[in-house]
């Protein structure tokens, strides 16, 4: 095996590339091996930053860990900006969700319930002061939920920005990981895809829904990742003055989706969520869904020009979590499974794992989303 750095992180997503960045900043030496670094689901990401909004029912402990990352976003940019001199378009922009019927209406009241028992900050509006705060609304949209604590940021800057980062500290390693080399259980290294090995004491697995697909891991500790496919449009708006101003997100007849303006007009229309498998093919009944519902909510979006069709692979995991922590086998730590908010868990999860890496201790943060807590266990009779 060559010269080993002391973290191997296989991926180099958001996840992958913030880990790297921030454990190399504790003293590691760190290599990132992605062979396409950034260009996956954290391209085709929207870069909502939602924890208010994204509040669900029997996910009151993920909620919790979303409010945690999104508190420790503005010192995280303002960090990284100032490393690398590059913006990453982060917008203190706010959140509007709107209902059309009765049905989507009562959904937005049981939000409101939710949010409001987590203590969570929100405005109940009516249709009119829906379209006072976004006069672009269509007249249809009967009421809404102010949220002023969910951001945005551009994740594509932010990505060019931790590439930046990884660049200045670290190794960035343009190859795909074939394989872990466990030996005596503990890691010893990886196996890139020419045959050739790279030995270090630890190795991060963060390659979104790819992370369970390298040779040399125990049946048992593969985490159980899935492709969940998002189609995502990107429109070019006027930049002054902008369609809106933030945010929107609506419910028509149970059919989610939202709209993230950007400061350069840019507009990003998402998302669908089809269980496809590796599925990355743009269809028309994607593309169509997503433009039907954003005119519906704001039929002036016709006048925007449609620059970019894409779909992109989110880590979905059986319970919509992450799984962030080290595994029985000695180096080897597991950081995926983020599925539709890997963008806003970027700040805790380097935070965590850069930590882990470098100390040896656990993240209380994160306690509740060890890998280990879809095992099975073992009875005996």
């Amino acid at each position: 095996m060559s010269e080993s750095p002391d973290v191997l992180i296989v991926g180099g997503g958001l996840i992958g590339l913030a880990i790297a960045w921030r454990a190399s900043a504790l003293g590691l030496r760190v290599t990132v091996a992605d062979p396409h670094p950034g260009e996956g689901a954290s391209w085709a990401a929207a870069g909502m930053l939602a924890p208010v909004s994204e509040a669900h029912f029997g996910e009151e402990a993920l909620t919790r860990l979303h409010l945690a990352s999104a508190e420790a976003y503005p010192a995280f940019i303002e960090e990284l900006e100032a490393e690398t001199g590059a913006g990453c378009g982060y917008r203190r922009c706010g959140a509007l969700v709107v209902g059309f019927d009765a049905d989507d209406m009562r959904v937005l009241d049981d939000l409101a319930q939710l949010q409001r028992r987590l203590g969570l900050a929100f405005d109940r509006l009516s249709g009119r002061a829906c379209r006072e705060l976004e006069p672009m609304l269509a007249p249809a949209v009967s009421g809404g939920l102010h949220v002023p604590g969910d951001h945005q940021v551009d994740n594509r800057r932010l990505v060019r920005a931790l590439i930046a980062a990884v660049e200045r500290r670290a190794t960035l390693l343009r190859r795909r990981v074939a394989g872990v080399v466990i030996a005596s259980g503990r890691v010893e290294g990886v196996t890139l895809d020419d045959g050739s090995s790279l030995a270090a004491p630890a190795v991060v697995l963060a390659a979104g829904c790819w992370s369970r697909d390298l040779a040399g891991l125990p049946s048992h500790l593969l985490p159980p990742v899935r492709p969940v496919k998002g189609q995502i449009l990107r429109l070019q708006g006027p930049v002054e003055p902008p369609l809106f101003g933030g945010t929107i997100r609506w419910l028509t007849q149970g059919s989610p989706g939202y709209v993230v303006p950007r400061a350069s007009g840019e507009i990003v229309v998402g998302a669908t969520a089809e269980e496809r498998g590796f599925d990355t093919e743009v269809t028309v009944g994607g593309v169509l869904q997503l433009l039907r519902d954003a005119y519906q909510v704001v039929p002036g979006i016709t006048e925007a020009v449609l620059a970019e069709s894409r779909a992109g692979l989110r880590p979905g995991s059986p319970d919509n979590a992450p799984l962030i922590g080290v595994t029985e086998v000695d180096g080897l730590v597991i950081a995926t499974g983020h599925h539709r908010n890997g963008v806003l868990l970027t700040p805790i999860t380097a935070r965590a794992v850069a930590a882990l890496l470098a100390t040896g201790e656990a993240d209380p943060a994160v306690a509740g989303f060890a890998p280990g807590r879809f095992r099975v266990p073992v009875t005996t009779t």
